[in-house]
């Protein structure tokens, strides 16, 4: 075993902050890297130590793996941890790291990139009896034979870059007849995006549902799975609402998704934070998608209700520990739901809105957290994700968080931009989620731009309403001062000119 003293966080923002929190009790002195357009951001401050990488784009910062390295050496860092983007699901780089005599808080080089590929994933998981959607088992060199093993699949079907994430590179085909052109498309994008323009076909399931399993691994052969996450509202192909437990997976079913999940891992020799994404179907069949080998953006919600640190465990792990607990110690306790706060415009096909925070006042209350990484008066740069903040909420029940989260989204004052608030009360609201009954077609299904004008006017109405009640008091209070004893105004206060 070898102790951490002190820790770099090759990130920035919220989740560089909520890393640093977690290392700073456990004794540990953090380094915090940035560009110049995070010189005053709250992780710059909050650490022992700080390094400017360089300019704002991220291939001049964020992603200079030799000079975070470099970075490590000069100031006597044990360990980096990646966050997650950037440079966190990087086999090169992690290799790098631990080449350098530099604690990876991660797995190991060998399983990101055997998991960073999804056809290397597929191959390496198909021994131990995981349930696969239909699908190719290698990349498509040959698109006359790609077309005929669709057919045998039977459309519609799903063309997904082997490499990528975060809906690039993926075409979803309903027809033969539009095949070919969106094969191009797919790999094209592909190519753009990752570098990489192999892409596979699959069966699209029409009504899918986005169910993770969170697992840790230890260096010693353990893994535990820490229960499913709901990540089935989204936008383009992006988490907006996470939740856990989900709503429709009953006992058998985490069990067995629980199982499947340990078995991923144990397919790549995995330790460490990692998460299993599963699709499920409308028969609450599941079926193995992906795995990310690194922290998630919605691990809060698993914290919540497992009572857990996933970061403290990721930095125990990284040193050695074997996991303090096991499978059978873990249990469910209540709900928890997080939202994530983006900088972006609902109304306006949820393009980003970048400016100034002129307003910024976080919801409190018990059970209510708030992970981010700006503060009033601060700029959102372009150069990033447009994510502000994580709102998360915890109750004993799914009715009581949701409640709980709705009532915290109303105190969460933020103006100066657009964002993603007033969509997540109306997910929240909606009947649909409410019993749990839907899936990743919510926004298509349910959502259009003027359900959001009839939201503001509603709440408009409401506040309208609340101070015409104010007033009328704030009048009858005046009256009663400035009046005679029949209630006739006495000329000599010139009421009217101070109630204006």
């Amino acid at each position: 075993m070898r102790k951490i003293n002190k820790l770099l966080v090759a990130n920035r923002g919220e989740i560089s902050l909520r890393i640093m929190r977690t290392a700073k009790e456990m004794g540990i002195k953090t380094v915090a890297v940035y560009s110049e357009a995070d010189r005053n951001a709250p992780h710059v401050k909050f650490a022992d130590e700080a390094v400017c990488l360089g300019p704002p784009p991220s291939n001049q910062s964020y992603l200079l793996a030799d000079k975070i390295i470099e970075a490590c050496q000069e100031l006597g860092v044990d360990a980096i941890h990646p966050g997650y983007g950037f440079l966190s699901e990087n086999a090169t780089f992690a290799k790098k790291v631990t080449d350098a005599g530099i604690i990876f808080v991660g797995p190991s080089p060998e399983a990101i990139e055997v998991m960073g590929s999804k056809l290397a994933a597929k191959n390496a998981v198909a021994k131990y009896d995981i349930p696969m959607v239909p699908g190719t088992d290698e990349a498509i060199v040959d698109i006359p034979a790609a077309k005929i093993k669709a057919e045998e699949i039977g459309y519609p079907i799903l063309i997904k870059a082997s490499a990528g994430g975060g809906g690039k590179g993926m075409r979803i085909v309903k027809y033969e007849a539009e095949f070919e052109e969106q094969m191009q498309r797919a790999i094209s994008e592909a190519q753009s995006a990752f570098g990489d323009g192999a892409v596979f076909i699959e069966k699209f399931i029409t009504s899918p549902r986005h169910i993770e399993i969170q697992v840790l691994g230890d260096t010693h052969g353990n893994i535990v799975h820490l229960f499913e996450r709901e990540c089935s509202v989204q936008r383009r192909h992006q988490k907006v609402i996470e939740e856990a437990p989900s709503a429709v997976v009953s006992p058998e079913m985490r069990k067995a998704m629980g199982e499947a999940a340990v078995k991923v891992a144990k397919a790549c020799n995995y330790y460490g934070a990692g998460t299993v994404e599963f699709i499920v179907d409308e028969n609450l069949d599941f079926y193995f998608l992906e795995m990310n080998t690194r922290l998630q953006v919605e691990h809060p919600v698993t914290e919540m209700i497992t009572g857990k640190d996933l970061v403290k465990e990721q930095i125990l792990i990284a040193e050695g520990n074997p996991l303090s607990f096991t499978q059978d110690e873990l249990s469910i306790n209540g709900h928890s739901i997080e939202v994530r706060v983006y900088a972006e415009d609902p109304k306006n096909n949820f393009l980003p809105d970048i400016g100034k925070l002129v307003t910024y006042r976080r919801p409190q209350g018990p059970g209510v957290r708030v992970d981010d990484g700006f503060e009033e008066g601060m700029d959102i740069p372009i150069y990033y994700d447009p994510m502000i903040a994580k709102l998360i909420t915890h109750d004993a029940s799914r009715e009581k968080a949701i409640q709980r989260m709705i009532r915290a989204i109303d105190d969460y004052q933020i103006t100066g931009i657009e964002t993603t608030l007033g969509f997540c009360k109306f997910v929240l609201e909606h009947e649909a989620f409410v019993s749990g009954d839907f899936d990743t077609k919510f926004v298509e299904r349910y959502f259009t731009p003027e359900k959001l004008e009839i939201q503001w006017e509603e709440s408009e109405m409401e506040l309208l309403a609340s101070l015409a009640v104010d007033l009328y008091e704030i009048n009858k209070f005046t009256l009663k001062r400035v009046s005679g004893q029949n209630g006739t105004p006495n000329p000599r206060t010139n009421w009217k000119n101070r109630l204006i």
